[in-house]
């Protein structure tokens, strides 16, 4: 079983900048995917970025080169480093983990708010 444990959200000014962390307890794998999901009041939760050991960090287009996903695997923990940030980004970020053999995602952490005032 793993277990998923966000932490780094808060409220910040427009154009600063957060680090999230996740945590993960339980056997993660480097080949595993570990991702960073977002919902906003009112909408659909949604994909912010991604990354295995196996490949290039996959984001969403709305996030491109302003966040940055990176992960230590001794650590099994997954972190999403957020700059210029926009009132948009509004919203609690979950942590998630896909593994290898699977197409969708088993593991969820509680989320993390992350307000940005403008």
């Amino acid at each position: 079983q793993v277990q998923l444990v966000e932490s780094g959200g808060g409220l910040v000014q427009a154009g600063g900048s957060l680090r999230l962390s996740c945590a993960a307890s339980g056997r993660i794998f480097s080949l595993d995917t570990m991702a960073w999901f977002r919902q906003a009041p009112g909408k659909e939760r949604e994909f912010v970025a991604a990354k295995s050991s196996a490949g290039t960090p996959s984001y969403t287009d709305f996030v491109k080169g302003r966040f940055t996903i990176s992960r230590d695997n001794a650590k099994n923990t997954v972190f999403l480093q957020m700059d210029s940030l926009k009132p948009e980004d509004t919203a609690v970020y979950y942590c998630a983990v896909r593994r290898l053999t699977r197409t969708t995602y088993d593991y969820w952490g509680q989320g993390t708010q992350v307000t940005v005032s403008s």
